[in-house]
C-alpha cells in the first residue's frame, strides 16, 4: 500500500440494487454463491437484500450472514420502525451488521413521493437512524435523490442523522443526473460545511442514467468519499449502477491518485462470469474490463503492435483481471504478422515469404465472406493450400457391402513417408469406414456429429459431409465434398483428423 495512502471501503449491491434489475432475480443458494466469492474478492460491505420485500429476501440475507465472516452485511430498510425492525432480525447471525436506512432528500421526492415538508423528512430521518441504533453500532444513512437536493437542505440532513448516530452517510445519485464536476463539488461542500462530518463516512452510490456512474464515483472519491457503492458488471435499475471493476481498476492503474482498495484484481474476471451466468445479464462486448472484446483486437495495426508488446495497445494485462489472455481476432483488418503468429500457434510454421503471402490471400477471401476467421477454418484453409502439410492423405478405400453380410471397408492411407492399411467392419459402410481408419491413426478419435447435404438433388449429386470430433475434450470439426458420400465421410473424417494433428503434434 502507498505511503499516506487513503483506503476506499468497497460497498457491493450486486445482491441488492443490482438483484432489481427485471428477470435477474437469485435463489439463495445463488446469493450465497456470489456472497462468498464477493468474501473471497475483497469486498468491505455486502448489501445482502431489502428484508421487508419478501419472506425470500428475508431468508437469503440470513442464509448470506451465516455463509460469510469478513465483510460487513448490510440489510435495507425504509425510514420506518417495521422495516428496521425486520432488517434487525435478518441480521441475527451476521458477524459483522449495517443496518442501512434512510429517505428522500430532494424537493421533487418530499413533494410528490412523500407529499410531506423538509421539516417532517428531516425528523423522520432522524428518528430512523436512533431507532436503528438502539440495536446495531454501525448504521449508514442514504439521502435518496442526493443528486437533485438543494445543497444547504442536504448538508442539514447529514449533520442531523450523524447526530443522532449515523456512521456512514450515503449521497445516491439515484437517477444519474449529476455530472462530475457537480456531484464532486457536492461532497466536497459536505465535506467543508458540515460541522461534524469526520465522525462519519461519505459515501457515493451512483446510477449510469447518463453514463457517468463511473466518473461520477471516481470524482467522489477525490473530493472526500471514503466509501463507494458498486455491482459487479455494473448491473442495477435502468442503466445500472457504477461498476465494481472499473473503479477499481482505476484506483489500481493510477497509484498517483494514492486511493486503495482491499479487492484482488485476479478475481474480478471469473466472478464477473459468475455474476453474468447466475443472473442471465449478458455482458455487451465493449464493456470496459470485462466485456469479450476488452482484451481482442483485429485491426492489423492494433494487432501487430500488441505482438510486438502487448504495452502498445493495453494498458491492463489480461492476467491482471484474471483473463488468461489477450485474443487477437482474424479479420479482413488483419495482417500478416497476426496470421503469422496464429499458424505459428496452431503449429504450422511459413518458410518463406512467398508461402505465407499465398496463405495470406486466401485467407482473406475467407475473411470477406466468413467476417471472423476461427482456428478450425484456418487450418482448413491452410490444408486445402498446402495438401503436403497434412499428416495423413487418403490413397485408397474399397467398401464391401450387402444385405446378408456385416459393411467392411478396407482403407490405405499415406502417413509421412509410409502407407499404413486398415480394415474393419461396422454398422455400416461409414462406420465400417471410420474404424478402420482409426486403426491406421491409432487414436480414438470420437465422431460426435455427422450431417450430409446434397448441393442440387438427383442420383449423380455431390455430397457435402461435415463432421464433429471430440479428442482430449476438444471440438474439431472436418469437412469434404465427393460424389461418393462413404468417400466424402472419410475425407471429411481425415480432415478432422489432420487439424487435429497440425494442432496437437499429433503423432
Amino acid at each position: 500500500m502507498p505511503q499516506n495512502s487513503t483506503h476506499i471501503d468497497i460497498f457491493d449491491t450486486t445482491l441488492r440494487d443490482g438483484e432489481q434489475v427485471p428477470g435477474s432475480q437469485l435463489t439463495t443458494i445463488e446469493k450465497i454463491e456470489i456472497a462468498k466469492a464477493l468474501e473471497g474478492l475483497g469486498v468491505n460491505i455486502i448489501e445482502a437484500g431489502f428484508p421487508i420485500s419478501s419472506p425470500g429476501d428475508f431468508f437469503s440475507v440470513q442464509e448470506v450472514s451465516k455463509a460469510v465472516t469478513a465483510p460487513t452485511i448490510c440489510a435495507l430498510s425504509r425510514a420506518i420502525e417495521k422495516d428496521i425492525d425486520v432488517a434487525v432480525d435478518s441480521l441475527r447471525f451476521a458477524k459483522r451488521k449495517r443496518i442501512h436506512t434512510g429517505i428522500g432528500a430532494s424537493d421533487i421526492h418530499i413533494q410528490h413521493k412523500f407529499k410531506s415538508t423538509r421539516e417532517k423528512i428531516l425528523q423522520r430521518g432522524v428518528a430512523a437512524v436512533a431507532y436503528a441504533k438502539k440495536y446495531v453500532e454501525d448504521v449508514e444513512f442514504y439521502t435518496e435523490d442526493a443528486g437533485r437536493a438543494d445543497l444547504e437542505y442536504l448538508a442539514k440532513m447529514v449533520e442531523a442523522v450523524i447526530k443522532a448516530g449515523a456512521t456512514v452517510v450515503n449521497i445516491p445519485d439515484t437517477t444519474g443526473f449529476c455530472t462530475p464536476e457537480t456531484y464532486g463539488a457536492k461532497i466536497r461542500y459536505l465535506k467543508e460545511n458540515v460541522s461534524n462530518i469526520h465522525k462519519a463516512k461519505i459515501s457515493a452510490h451512483c446510477h449510469n442514467d447518463l453514463g457517468l456512474a463511473t466518473s461520477n464515483t471516481l470524482s467522489a472519491i477525490v473530493n472526500g468519499a471514503e466509501q463507494i457503492e458498486v455491482t459487479i458488471n455494473g448491473i442495477g435499475e435502468r442503466a445500472g449502477n457504477t461498476s465494481l471493476e472499473e473503479v477499481v481498476m482505476i484506483l489500481k492503474k493510477h497509484p498517483d491518485l494514492n486511493y486503495t482498495s482491499d479487492i484482488d484484481p485476479k478475481k474480478i474476471y471469473p466472478l464477473s462470469q459468475k455474476v453474468c451466468k447466475l443472473m442471465r445479464m449478458p455482458i455487451q462486448p465493449n464493456k470496459a474490463i470485462v466485456g469479450q472484446n476488452a482484451f481482442a483486437h483485429s485491426s492489423g495495426i492494433h494487432q501487430d503492435g500488441v505482438l510486438k508488446n502487448a504495452l502498445n495497445y493495453e494498458i491492463i494485462a489480461p492476467e491482471e483481471i484474471g483473463l488468461e489472455k489477450n485474443s487477437i481476432v482474424l479479420t479482413a483488418r488483419s495482417g500478416r504478422s497476426a496470421l503469422k503468429d496464429r499458424l505459428l500457434k496452431l503449429g504450422y510454421r511459413t518458410e518463406t515469404r512467398e508461402e505465407l503471402d499465398k496463405i495470406y490471400q486466401r485467407f482473406l477471401e475467407v475473411a470477406d465472406k466468413r467476417k471472423i476467421v476461427e482456428d478450425d477454418d484456418l487450418i482448413d484453409l491452410v490444408s486445402n493450400i498446402n495438401p503436403s502439410k497434412n499428416l495423413f492423405h487418403l490413397k485408397d478405400m474399397n467398401i464391401k457391402s450387402g444385405l446378408h453380410s456385416l459393411p467392411e471397408s478396407s482403407i490405405t492411407l499415406s502417413y509421412k513417408d509410409s502407407t499404413c492399411k486398415g480394415t474393419a467392419q461396422g454398422n455400416g459402410p461409414i462406420d465400417a469406414t471410420i474404424k478402420a481408419i482409426k486403426k491406421v491413426i491409432k487414436h480414438d478419435i470420437i465422431l460426435e456429429e455427422f450431417t450430409v447435404q446434397a448441393f442440387k438433388g438427383g442420383s449423380n449429386d455431390t455430397g457435402k459431409v461435415e463432421m464433429q470430433l471430440l479428442y482430449e475434450d476438444t471440438r474439431y470439426y472436418g469437412r469434404a465434398f465427393n460424389t461418393d458420400i462413404v468417400v466424402a465421410a472419410a475425407m471429411a473424417y481425415i480432415n478432422g483428423v489432420n487439424k487435429i494433428a497440425i494442432q496437437l503434434q499429433l503423432t
